[in-house]
């Protein structure tokens, strides 16, 4: 029940979803309330243009990052690399062919060369499929492939499939570390995902030490008061990602 809620609420807060909400109710209160119809399409376009700011992406990323603490250690050899998922596209992989990877690709970048560095003995890979689709494979077998076509003996690659959201992650990742008997682990995602990662993995039981990546903020100092849809995209992501740290409080599914 917690995913197709937590999906719908997902679109609740975005930006966009918003400016649509503000321009609607506008439209349907031109003829009886002149007023009151005009602000809320001035709020409609406020909204957009307000989260469209480099400044207001840039903070929310900022602040979103400032809670990521590294712990991994560099000399230490790690019983397993936790992988999480974001990375691969599976319906365009599907669609070309090949394993189509996302913007997030640093994770698994990481994790390679931990594999073949020796510091991680083997990697678990984390990721299902939102919608499945028969023929469609998950985002860890995509990128269980990807590995083999790095060099990574797939004896050191372990799939789990089907998860769905970070809970799911750490619920999942948590049954085959303990069946598995690994002891020293390391989570690797992204800086804006690893405090609401680490949280979860703590409160199915795990305490891995966690190398965040895939760092985006910046000092700020090269944010132009321009409307973008790429900050757009960056507002969204990162209001998803904060309210998503509180519902996960609220429910129990992070400590």
């Amino acid at each position: 029940m917690f995913f197709p809620l937590s999906k719908s609420l997902d679109l609740l807060v975005a930006p966009l979803t918003w400016a649509i909400a503000l321009a609607l109710l506008g439209i349907s209160l031109r003829r009886r309330r002149v007023r009151l119809a005009a602000g809320l399409s001035l709020s409609s376009v406020a909204v957009l243009v307000f989260f469209s700011l480099e400044p207001v992406a840039g903070t929310l990323e900022r602040r979103m990052e400032s809670g990521a603490r590294r712990t991994f250690t560099p000399g230490t050899t790690y019983d397993a690399v936790i992988v999480l998922g974001g990375i691969a596209n599976p319906n365009a992989s599907s669609r070309s062919g090949e394993v189509e990877l996302n913007e997030p690709v640093e994770r698994i970048l990481r994790a390679a060369e931990l594999l073949k560095s020796g510091q991680a003995r083997v990697v678990l890979l984390s990721g299902g499929l939102l919608h499945p689709k028969p023929g469609t494979r998950t985002e860890a077998e995509l990128l269980a492939v990807w590995l083999g076509e790095q060099g990574i003996d797939t004896d050191r690659i372990v799939v789990e499939g089907r998860s769905r959201n970070t809970r799911e992650n750490a619920v999942e990742s948590a049954r085959i570390v303990t069946a598995r008997g690994w002891k020293r682990l390391l989570l690797v995602t992204s800086a804006w995902h690893a405090p609401r990662a680490l949280a979860s993995f703590r409160a199915v039981g795990l305490e891995p030490d966690v190398l965040p990546v895939d760092h985006h903020a910046t000092d700020g100092s090269d944010e132009r008061f321009l409307p973008r849809a790429s900050a757009l995209a960056v507002s969204t992501d990162m209001l998803r990602e904060l309210v998503g740290r509180v519902v996960y409080r609220i429910v129990g599914y992070s400590r």
